[in-house]
């Protein structure tokens, strides 16, 4: 299984970023493999359309499972049409996230954020 985790670094000790359109990286990591791959998310600086852009990138790598803090509404429904299981946490680090996703003490999103316009 790959589970995407938004962050600010390439790295699981580097802070977990809250935002998901908006974030730097997503850091996925291949529960198989115990491989981990950096993407430079390629929605962060859109003007619009930053949520779908970054939806489409992750499934595009074929996650199962993201973790991040909030996503607006136009991600969270391709999210949920293409069978991603979305989870909301709060955490320092992108390692700490993991952690508590593979402990199950984290809660699946089962509805969207705030939509956001532009870069707010």
């Amino acid at each position: 299984m790959k589970i995407a985790i938004t962050g600010y670094g390439q790295e699981l000790k580097d802070n977990h970023d809250p935002r998901f359109g908006r974030c730097t990286y997503f850091l996925i990591y291949d529960t198989e493999q115990g491989f981990l791959k950096a993407l430079e998310n390629k929605g962060q600086l859109s003007e619009g359309g930053a949520g779908i852009a970054a939806a489409q990138q992750i499934i595009d790598e074929d996650v199962q499972v993201v973790l991040t803090g909030n996503m607006g509404p136009n991600a969270y429904n391709l999210m949920e049409k293409s069978g991603v299981k979305v989870y909301r946490c709060k955490t320092n680090s992108c390692q700490e996230a993991l952690e508590l996703y593979q402990d199950g003490k984290l809660s699946e999103l089962n509805e969207a954020g705030p939509s956001h316009a532009g870069m707010k």
